[in-house]
């Protein structure tokens, strides 16, 4: 049985949106100096390793680096990708470097990234 305060701490987790986490992660990598995905890559064991490396190539996370000039227009493409609000659109895009998608494939990684390029934005592809 989990103690009070661990038990507090995942309910807190579990009240997040999905942004929320991605924030509290990337908080826990920098404050820590660790890395979530060589964690997920070490927890399995034996033969089932080798599969966890193979599924990373195959699975792309979409991170917005910045608006760049044209604002308004990767607000809007952010906003059709996403399917958020123009409000939670437009805060991620003034948070960037933001992640938009995580666990895509290859093919719509790369059709995300040229929306977003093609409204004027930067994006990354991990």
């Amino acid at each position: 049985m989990a103690s009070e305060k661990i038990t507090k701490i995942l309910d807190e987790v579990k009240a997040m949106t999905v942004l929320e986490l991605n924030e509290l992660v990337k908080a826990i990598e920098e404050e820590f100096g660790v890395s979530a995905s060589a964690v997920a890559v070490a927890a399995p064991a034996g033969g089932a390793q080798g599969g966890a490396q193979e599924e990373e190539k195959s699975e792309y996370t979409v991170i917005l680096k910045s608006a760049g000039a044209a604002k308004i227009k990767v607000i809007k493409a952010v906003q059709a990708i996403t399917g958020l609000g123009l409000k939670d659109s437009k805060d991620l895009v003034d948070g960037a470097p933001k992640t938009l998608k995580e666990n895509v494939e290859k093919a719509e990684a790369d059709e995300i990234a040229a929306k977003i390029k093609e409204a004027g934005g930067e994006v990354e592809l991990k």
